[in-house]
């Protein structure tokens, strides 16, 4: 069992402002230590790191960041008390905080633990798509 409530679940998150305003990513954490992410309603491929780290920031509050294939790294603050995120994303040329909530989905599977993913959008694959998203539309 894992000792932090990242590890091994799927989160969802929906961002309140910036340019990811209004944008919906799932993200699945796998217990091997990577992230997939997709962004909801989305077509494209979905996002991933082969790294994630998490630390526990105060009771009931953690930290999770990750370097995305693409060359971007968000940093997110979960406060699983009030479900609300800050997430700062990151690369060579810019930083961008955005704000919004959470919702856990679970645990997973374990046949999708274990298994590597190679077409499905997962919650980090989510995640590297809104970074390089957020990233596309900034430097327009």
């Amino acid at each position: 069992m894992a000792a932090d409530p990242v590890t091994g679940n799927t989160i969802r998150w929906t961002f309140s402002d910036g340019v990811m305003a209004g944008k919906t990513f799932e993200h699945t954490f796998g217990t091997d230590g990577g992230v997939t992410f997709r962004e909801i309603g989305a077509d494209g491929k979905p996002g991933k790191a082969n790294k994630y780290e998490v630390a526990r920031a105060g009771n009931e509050v953690y930290a999770v960041a990750y370097l995305s294939e693409s060359g971007n790294t968000l940093t997110t603050m979960l406060d699983f008390q009030t479900k609300k995120l800050v997430a700062f994303a990151s690369n060579e040329k810019q930083l961008s905080k955005h704000h919004g909530t959470f919702q856990p989905l679970g645990r997973l599977p374990r046949s999708a633990v274990s298994a590597p993913v190679k077409t499905a959008m997962t919650p980090g694959r989510a995640l590297a798509l809104l970074v390089s998203m957020f990233l596309i539309t900034a430097c327009a």
